[in-house]
């Protein structure tokens, strides 16, 4: 009789290095509460720990906490690009209102 057990293909629960679903969670929720860029760290870790759980190297249990985390952190991000590309475009604005304004009055600099 062998000695060695039956093996099953495919991931099984419990195998592998453990899942850090809590910390992409709370990396996900910190970056929507207090600093946006978290989000980024949150999306990228999520997606590569997505990948390995995948692969059977991650423990599967914490898959649904690592999504969380991740999409959490993509909100985050595109809110983070969108908030960066409104602050870009009122300088312009404003700065082209400026110009325009002191071109207007005869270049003659600030109005008070």
């Amino acid at each position: 009789m062998s000695q060695i057990p039956p093996t099953f293909p495919g991931p099984t629960v419990g195998i592998g290095a453990p899942h850090r679903g809590v910390l992409i969670l709370v990396l996900g929720v910190l970056s929507l509460v207090i600093c946006a860029p978290l989000g980024i760290a949150a999306w990228l870790m999520g997606q590569g720990d997505l990948k390995k759980m995948k692969l059977g190297l991650i423990d599967p249990e914490g898959k649904g906490l690592t999504m969380a985390g991740m999409i959490c952190g993509i909100i985050s991000s595109v809110l983070l690009v969108l908030g960066v590309l409104f602050y870009v475009l009122l300088f312009v604005v404003l700065g082209i209102g400026a110009a325009a304004s002191a071109a207007g009055a005869g270049g003659g600099g600030l109005l008070f």
